[in-house]
């Protein structure tokens, strides 16, 4: 059996095993770490690290540098100076990175403009991550797919990629066709080419590709988000989510840039989201790490043929039969449970392990509940079946998240100790798992920058 996006050969013992471990053993082992490592005051019922996920790792050093000069910037004053370092380094780093996190580990493949680097040199990295048992998502700015068309379609058939990030804000200088933007929604035609781009790099190479999208918010731009947030609830089909981050003083952000607060943030997100049927609320039940990190709220979406998008939160506040389903849940060992990338056949088996785990819960309370679910949206199950193989109804799923990255100042106080020690989003530095707050705020990046390399060359894997 050959994975269809890997290339990569996967046994059908290796499916067969999914129906006795839906999740893996090694996860599981180091989801008890992440959570044992968590503050007390951290580990409640909807915390995401240490329960579902073990966090998120980034690369460094691959390629610092940009050819863009935005005003909102974390990368240090000499990142374009700053030679890469060797593919065998970063092999090393991506091997840290599978240790850490574990199988289908969250591995942000970035550093400056990491898409500049020869296309054959981020095919190997690509293929080097996806081999060891990552998933790796390539962060960008978008615009050398603009300018060397073909090459996105190449790192999806050549190395395997599945994910990707693309950053459009208006606090970037140097983007092709548009010199200054007024406001974000004078960017619309560029994220309506970026969405034409990957539904065409889909339809051309058959695969899939999932796709974010990130922008720092500024008080020049925090009037604009509802703009964006609309438009990417509408073209969610590419952008199922929205990653907006608070612009911090790091790197070569200029002085004085305003920020926001997240309140405010989130004051003109939830506005977004009543129009669609999500009353406003306050942070749901969901967290992942220290609660002043990260703050998102993940969608479910019902849309009729004909009528406006409908959502509804995965965990609603304050109904006990959504608690007693997640706490179910993790008792029976699923957390940490993920289908993505699985083949047909591997996807059926880890489905099918679910249900062996315990089917008198499974075809019990657990039916019941997204019974219940499913009726709260005024349809029925076979109905819904029905009226999705039909094309008269679509319901997917979408995810606004913010990320509030700290500055010098904030790294160093009490709160800010407690934020890295409860850290989800690390960086491999001589070995060790460094926070990415660390390495922006607290001179990690530049040091790591100084130090002299050699751009070797290194067997690609093949």
């Amino acid at each position: 059996m050959t994975d269809p996006i890997t290339r990569q050969p996967r046994t059908v013992l290796g499916a067969l095993r999914l129906l006795r471990e839906p999740v893996p053993e090694e996860k599981k082992r180091l989801l008890r770490a992440r959570w044992e490592s968590l503050d007390p005051r951290w580990r409640t019922l909807g915390q995401g690290l240490g329960h579902q996920a073990t966090g998120c790792g980034a690369t460094i050093g691959i390629h610092p540098r940009c050819d863009f000069a935005c005003t909102g910037c974390y990368l240090g004053a000499d990142a374009n100076r700053a030679r890469p370092i060797a593919l065998d380094r970063t092999f090393r780093q991506l091997d840290r990175l599978r240790a850490w996190l574990g199988p289908k580990g969250n591995a942000q493949i970035t550093d400056g403009e990491v898409t500049l680097l020869p296309a054959a040199d981020l095919v190997a990295i690509l293929r080097y991550a996806r081999r060891i048992g990552l998933i790796p998502m390539v962060m960008t700015h978008g615009d050398t797919f603009r300018r060397q068309p073909g090459l996105l379609e190449r790192l999806m058939t050549e190395g395997g990629l599945t994910e990707i990030a693309i950053h459009i804000d208006i606090t970037q200088r140097g983007r092709l066709g548009y010199k200054n933007p007024r406001d974000e929604e004078a960017l619309t035609p560029l994220r309506e080419e970026c969405a034409a781009t990957i539904r065409a790099a889909r339809r051309r190479t058959r695969l899939p590709l999932r796709a974010a999208m990130t922008l720092t918010i500024t008080r020049d731009s925090l009037d604009d988000v509802p703009h964006v947030v609309d438009w990417c609830l509408r073209n969610r089909d590419v952008f199922g989510m929205l990653s907006c981050q608070p612009v911090a003083q790091v790197g070569r952000t200029q002085k004085g840039l305003p920020g926001v607060t997240v309140s405010a943030l989130w004051d003109r997100i939830e506005g977004v989201l009543a129009r669609y049927g999500l009353p406003r609320r306050g942070p749901g039940a969901l967290t992942f790490g220290h609660p002043d990190c990260t703050r998102l709220e993940l969608l479910g979406v019902y849309e009729r043929a004909g009528s406006r998008p409908r959502l509804f939160t995965i965990l609603r506040n304050g109904y006990e039969a959504d608690v007693e389903m997640m706490r179910a849940f993790f008792h029976r060992g699923l957390g940490g449970l993920n289908f993505r990338d699985d083949t047909s056949l591997e996807r059926v088996c880890r489905a099918a392990g679910v249900l062996l785990t315990d089917p008198r819960w499974v075809l019990g309370p657990l039916r019941r509940w997204i019974l219940e679910r499913i009726a709260g949206l005024g349809t029925t199950a076979p109905r819904l079946a029905w009226e999705r193989v039909i094309g008269r109804v679509r319901i997917d799923s979408f995810c606004v998240v913010s990320h509030h990255f700290m500055d010098s100042v904030e790294l160093e106080s009490d709160t800010g100790q407690d934020r890295l020690s409860a850290c989800l989003f690390r960086v491999p530095v001589d070995g060790e798992m460094v926070s990415m707050c660390r390495v922006n705020a607290g001179g990690l990046r530049d040091a790591v920058y100084e130090r002299p390399t050699e751009r070797a060359t290194f067997a690609r894997p093949a």
